[in-house]
């Protein structure tokens, strides 16, 4: 299968320069193409493809105007049509929202380069337009005899540069295990198993929220437009990818663990999306990033050959009895723990766990 391994790099003023021109031309052709394509489909009510999208940019570089287009690799360019095309596909079939223009500040800064535009030799990696190659942190090695297809190079808000390399690896199930288990999210602990443990919630944001105020403080009393704004900004920037870095950290030691150990793994179907909507508990939702967690856990289960199943998101996991199965008619959030007529004490997350782990195997 397909899989990325992303690492940190140091760039030259030169490549870094070039990066930089980089990513405003394909703000510029994306956005270019992105206004030409919705003047075609709302004047004349028909639909450019990517092949119209790529002669454009041909007659763009030759019209004086944008002759600089020839100045940088010519593949990020037919890449951002690529995935402007794409976009569109995706809006028509309805599965995504109309394809919005890029932004100068709040666009994500990246270029794509296919095999063509770059050079893979000896463990280096030279990008096209540059005469040395990128200084990379390899924090982890590649698979043996891997060969990128693929080559992202990004930059994030906080000024950190990055590449992401596409490689072809084979990644062998993990040996089956006899134990399952089921996971219940939660804010207080970030998942209660059904053996009942309880993952620590680490709380990032939390931890940092004194240094993200005094950052925002100082950056709101910078004036608009200033050198001293831009510095205050990255630092702002800084905190929130301490905070992000961190958190993510965390997020794949646990999944990790709990794939290794377990050959079946439940989870709750949750509406991430909607449950934020409560403002009382929305920072803390987003601070635990649910949505994350559910999605490492769902690719590395197909990579190891684990099975993971999502129970509905009505079923009453809190306020079902795993003992003896008797239904509670009401049981609020400020009720941890609570006694079934049948006699049993329960622990509301562990219990919650419990039912999750039922559930989960009759449907699997």
């Amino acid at each position: 299968m397909k899989r990325a391994y992303k690492y940190r790099f140091y760039p030259t003023p030169e490549q870094a320069g070039e990066l930089a021109r980089t990513f405003g031309c394909i703000r510029l052709v994306y956005n270019k193409a992105l206004e030409e394509r919705t003047r075609a489909y709302t004047l004349e009510g028909r639909r450019i493809s990517y092949a119209e999208s790529s002669a454009m940019l041909t007659a763009w570089k030759r019209s004086g105007d944008y002759d600089f287009l020839s100045e940088v690799s010519s593949v990020p360019l037919q890449q951002a049509l690529r995935h402007l095309q794409a976009g569109f596909a995706n809006f028509f079939a309805k599965r995504a929202e109309y394809p919005t223009f890029k932004s100068k500040k709040k666009s994500r800064l990246s270029a794509e380069y296919t095999r063509s535009a770059f050079r893979w030799r000896d463990g280096t990696l030279t990008l096209a337009k540059m005469g040395a190659p990128l200084d990379i942190v390899w924090s982890r090695s590649l698979p043996e005899g891997a060969e990128p297809s693929t080559v992202t190079v990004s930059k994030d808000s906080a000024g950190r540069w990055f590449v992401s390399l596409l490689v072809e690896e084979k990644i062998s199930p993990l040996p089956p295990v006899r134990q399952n288990v089921g996971v219940d999210a939660g804010i207080t602990a970030l998942a209660t198993l059904s053996t009942g443990e309880k993952v620590v919630n680490p709380r990032h944001e939390r931890r940092d929220r004194r240094r993200m105020a005094k950052a925002q403080r100082v950056l709101a009393r910078k004036e608009k437009g200033s050198n001293n704004r831009a510095k205050a900004r990255l630092k702002v920037a800084k905190v929130h990818a301490r905070i992000t870095d961190r958190r993510r950290d965390h997020l794949h030691k646990v999944t990790t663990r709990l794939v290794r150990e377990n050959q079946t793994i439940a989870v709750e179907d949750l509406t991430v999306r909607n449950m934020v909507r409560n403002h009382s508990l929305a920072r803390a939702i987003s601070d635990a990033s649910w949505r994350e967690l559910l999605s490492m856990l769902k690719y590395k289960a197909a990579w190891y050959g684990r099975t993971l199943v999502a129970v509905d998101r009505w079923f009453p996991s809190s306020k079902l009895c795993s003992a003896c199965g008797a239904l509670q008619d009401k049981l609020p959030l400020n009720i941890r723990a609570w006694t079934c007529a049948c006699g049993a004490v329960h622990d509301r997350d562990v219990n919650a766990a419990k039912n999750v782990l039922a559930a989960g195997l009759a449907e699997s």
